[in-house]
């Protein structure tokens, strides 16, 4: 059995079956890790939404796939450019949407000790520290009081963590870290607003998430970040998305061998 770990389809469910077909992908003995970011942008997030379920892929919740849920009960409305709405007019949406809230921010795979998050793991965090403050999140986005927390967890504020957070700026402080962050300050709080690459930015007040002093001994594997192409100078540090949905690449690894695969794709975004 082969394990293969795929960056934000963000709904391009064709591109990612012929890229499943591209690696040799066997559904029967072969298991898919998603980074984040199933839906959205691209044209066929419903497809792909039945595919991941179907095939029991382990996926955790990037900032898009958290979006759907608000807006599945109503929080924003549906947005033309996400190409949402037919999941939201399926007759599985409630399948589909329990089934996605019910997923984690944080995996560990059980074998290999890699770590896969949608955006990053915030510098100060330890790697058990960060497991249990997604469990935090996860335990409320189980529960009955999910609803509040959807309608709450939109907003920047607060940058910067205190273990003495509560209440939903805590919530929203641990969803920014792990969905949303690409760059910190040069102490450590968050910044996001930012999506250039490093190479194309000159603020010297920011760095890299990853790039700050951190306290993570495990390989980590993330996506969200699609300016970043895939490249990162920094050992044990897998970034995956490389922009399919804005006419880049899907892109996957196979974590035996490390041998990536990658598909160009049209422009949806």
């Amino acid at each position: 059995m082969a394990t293969y770990i795929v960056g934000d389809i963000q709904g391009c469910y064709d591109e990612l079956r012929d890229l499943l077909t591209l690696a040799d992908f066997d559904i029967d003995t072969d298991q898919l890790w998603v980074a984040g970011d199933l839906v959205a942008r691209g044209p066929k997030s419903l497809k792909t939404l039945r595919y991941l379920k179907k095939i029991g892929a382990k996926i955790i919740l990037g900032n898009h796939d958290l979006h759907l849920l608000a807006t599945a009960i109503g929080v924003h409305p549906v947005k033309a450019k996400d190409k949402t709405a037919a999941i939201l007019e399926a007759d599985d949406k409630q399948a589909l949407l329990t089934w996605l809230r019910h997923q984690p921010l944080l995996l560990e795979h059980p074998e290999h000790k890699f770590i896969m998050v949608h955006a990053g793991i915030l510098p100060a965090w330890s790697i058990d520290k960060a497991k249990a403050l997604a469990k935090e999140v996860e335990s409320e986005l189980h529960g009955k009081d999910y609803k509040s927390l959807l309608k709450n967890m939109y907003g920047d504020h607060p940058s910067a963590w205190r273990d003495d957070l509560t209440g939903i700026e805590r919530t929203r402080f641990i969803i920014n870290a792990f969905t949303r962050m690409r760059y910190c300050t040069l102490s450590g709080d968050l910044e996001l607003h930012s999506k250039l690459a490093p190479s194309q930015t000159d603020n010297n007040q920011l760095k890299p998430w990853f790039k700050i002093d951190r306290q993570h001994d495990q390989p980590i594997l993330f996506g969200h970040w699609a300016a970043l192409l895939g490249y990162v100078d920094e050992q044990d540090l897998y970034a995956l998305d490389t922009g399919c949905v804005w006419g880049n690449s899907l892109t996957m690894i196979r974590w035996e061998d490390k041998k990536k695969f990658s598909l160009s794709c049209p422009a949806y975004g």
